[in-house]
């Protein structure tokens, strides 16, 4: 069951809005970042310079007289100067944070040294918020001892009307809660920035296993397509020439020729239909799926002989062991070795040739022999493998096996292969 976000308390639609907002304005301040340290210095202006220009300082005039007499009055000509000395460096203050605090701790104690009480003070504290946030750590520790030395010349001006300690007070917990502040955002947008990043690697690895997994995948596709089609066609081609050959003398043996050749053929696309088959996703072809049948197995290497014999070799089959205790896995490796073996074979061993195939399982091992009695020396491009024998290689690795192939010692050719069955199908 989904859960809608008007579900969940109602609170979806809004958090969401929320959400792109910040975004949008996030991608905004990137594109334009003059635009929010204007409006951040702007708004100090209005809410704590214009204020100070209109009623006269932070005394308008009614207060007692004592809290009159604690301040020096300054022209409007000295109040606008030492303003924008606190508020004009807020401009720079993400791109030069510690620069941006020096300025306004200057002007800050210069305005106290001459006894001016000014409500643009505030623009230290956010001097102070914006170096904790945008600047190096290193440099916290001179900008906390500047701002202590600078809240402590404000607390003693201001001693005749409050005291000391609770002006230090004061001043100091909001400087300490300016700088937590800062260093709690900063470490918030620490953490989300290790996160985007670790999602977007996330993302890459999905990626790559996806396309290994693809990969692979074609690899596994390719070497069946090559051990279906290979050895089909090889068949169909010697009985193709035996019955061009036979058309002639013995027309009976042209027309099983042709026989066997439709045989072959049918069986080859049969195969293909089934490994093409098992690539489409349910319900893309008929409504059940791809029609699937059995892999074969050592079980049908009787058969495999049976069409090689009829292509024209003596073959010689013999298993050993308990061949059908073993699972499809183990079985489809051995028949495809088989039939590699036994294509190479009918590739470049002459007529009459003979072909002693066995299996055996010992114990946790298996051993494959194919050996023929054609030439020793296979024609081929020089210091190259052919795809067959690579292909025998990766399905015998997938049980930690090996595949060995060349002359015999009696004359011919051999092809061995070995498989652990220990190792539980490519458990490596």
């Amino acid at each position: 069951m989904s859960v809608t976000p008007e579900d969940s308390g109602g609170t979806g639609p809004p958090v969401a809005r929320l959400s792109r907002g910040s975004r949008r304005l996030r991608q905004a301040d990137r594109t334009h970042p003059w635009v929010l340290d204007t409006a951040v210095m702007a708004l100090v202006f209005l809410v704590f310079c214009l204020p100070d220009l209109l009623r006269g300082g932070v005394d308008d005039g009614d207060g007692p007289g004592r809290f009159r007499l604690a301040f020096t009055e300054l022209p409007v000509a000295g109040t606008l100067a030492l303003q924008a000395g606190l508020v004009l460096p807020l401009l720079w203050r993400r791109r030069r944070p510690m620069a941006a605090f020096g300025v306004i701790a200057a002007v800050f104690v210069l305005q106290w040294s001459l006894g001016a009480a000014l409500r643009a003070d505030v623009a230290l504290f956010v001097a102070l918020y914006s170096l904790a946030l945008h600047g190096r750590l290193r440099q916290l520790p001179w900008a906390g001892a500047v701002m202590a030395g600078a809240v402590l010349l404000a607390a003693v001006r201001v001693s005749s009307v409050v005291s000391v300690w609770d002006a230090l007070f004061f001043l100091l917990s909001t400087a300490t809660a300016a700088l937590a502040l800062g260093l709690v955002v900063r470490s918030r947008r620490a953490q989300l920035a290790g996160l985007r990043e670790r999602a977007a690697r996330l993302e890459i690895e999905r990626d790559q296993r996806s396309r290994l997994a693809t990969a692979t995948e074609r690899t596994r596709v390719a070497r069946e397509m090559h051990d279906i089609v290979g050895h089909n066609l090889s068949v169909i081609i010697t009985l193709a020439d035996a019955g061009a050959y036979a058309a002639g003398m013995a027309p009976e043996r042209g027309e099983e020729a042709l026989r066997l050749i439709g045989e072959t053929g049918r069986q080859a696309l049969g195969e293909l239909r089934r490994v093409l088959g098992v690539l489409r996703e349910r319900g893309e072809g008929s409504p059940g799926g791809p029609e699937l049948s059995p892999q074969p197995g050592i079980a049908d290497l009787a058969t495999l002989c049976a069409t090689v014999r009829a292509a024209g070799l003596e073959v010689v089959h013999r298993t050993s062991g308990d061949v059908e205790a073993l699972d499809g896995g183990v079985q489809l490796t051995v028949y495809r070795i088989v039939q590699e073996a036994l294509t190479n074979t009918m590739k470049h061993a002459v007529g009459g040739a003979r072909v002693h195939l066995a299996v055996a399982v010992t114990d946790t091992r298996l051993s494959i022999r194919v050996q023929d009695t054609g030439p020793a020396v296979r024609p081929g491009p020089p210091n190259q493998e052919g795809q067959g024998l690579v292909g025998m290689g990766e399905r015998a690795a997938l049980y930690r096996g090996t595949v060995g192939a060349g002359p015999a010692d009696g004359g011919g050719w051999s092809v061995e292969a070995v498989l652990d069955l220990a190792s539980r199908g490519g458990d490596r």
